[in-house]
């Protein structure tokens, strides 16, 4: 009996730090922007573009290369407007400065390109892909919500299709990217300011949502877990200057799971994983 309460009072924890959740966490905002309705009016937001409209949404969506590294991608949408080919769309959720972003964008854009363009076709078959990269901080440190990247040619614009913009929560200059960047950050199901996303994200810390949230709750728990024994197998190496193979020894990791590590370490180090 005692167990099954400590059961049940477990459970009610978790769906009480579930409802702490805000959309600066990339995997609750992927669930989140998993609904399209919510998805599309965050992109029209980002893009100011009310006549935009997602017709798919993936999220948390994996690009592999057999040589390269795996990009993890928070939300990848297709989206079309009339008068205009299909396009791309990642939203990213960045809370670290230990990592490079503009390589990390780079990186992102190439696998897309790579994952999209199909074998025998033109190089001008490519969709337009834009990176919208989300931090709490404002990383390039101008003061502003939002800095798009500018490319020119011998002083022209020049437009290769990729198209990136960091978006931060940090600076609010009252335009609508910053109303929705500060309902990122507080993410209270009691405010309906934002469409269709406060109706998803009301759904997903309601109650009738409870099983759900519980089980996403958990699987924070046990991600949180085997990010943290790889974060811990990174600081061996880096202070007592080991090899990863001796990291791995002495963090105790069987030999069954070492696989797993060597490839989570990569690819963490890499920026293909993001540790929060």
């Amino acid at each position: 009996m005692d167990n099954e309460l400590g059961i049940i009072a477990s459970k009610e924890e978790r769906l009480e730090e579930a409802k702490g959740f805000t959309l600066m966490s990339d995997v609750f905002m992927s669930v989140a922007l998993e609904d399209i309705p919510a998805c599309q009016y965050v992109v029209r937001i980002l893009m100011n573009r009310p006549d935009l409209v997602v017709t798919s949404v993936k999220t948390q969506y994996t690009i592999s290369k057999i040589t390269s590294h795996d990009a993890r991608l928070d939300v990848l949408a297709e989206i079309t407007a009339v008068g205009s080919d299909n396009k791309l769309v990642n939203i990213e959720i960045q809370r670290r400065n230990t990592v490079d972003h503009s390589s990390r964008t780079r990186f992102y854009g190439a696998m897309i390109d790579s994952e999209y363009l199909q074998k025998g076709a033109y190089y001008d078959e490519l969709p337009d892909v834009y990176i919208f990269y989300i931090s709490e901080t404002d990383i390039w440190n101008g003061g502003k919500v939002a800095y798009e990247v500018s490319k020119t040619l011998n002083g022209q614009p020049y437009d290769d299709g990729i198209h990136t913009v960091y978006i931060n929560a940090a600076v609010n200059d009252g335009s609508a990217i910053a109303s929705l960047m500060q309902y990122f950050k507080s993410c209270d199901p009691k405010d309906d300011s934002q469409g269709e996303l406060s109706k998803r994200v009301q759904l997903l810390k309601s109650d009738k949502e409870g099983e759900f949230m519980c089980e996403l709750t958990q699987k924070w728990y046990n991600d949180g877990e085997k990010m943290g024994k790889a974060e811990i197998i990174i600081n061996m190496m880096d202070s007592l200057k080991v090899s990863l193979e001796s990291a791995l020894q002495t963090a105790k990791i069987p030999d069954s799971e070492k696989p797993f590590y060597i490839a989570l370490v990569d690819n963490i180090k890499s920026g293909s994983v993001k540790a929060e």
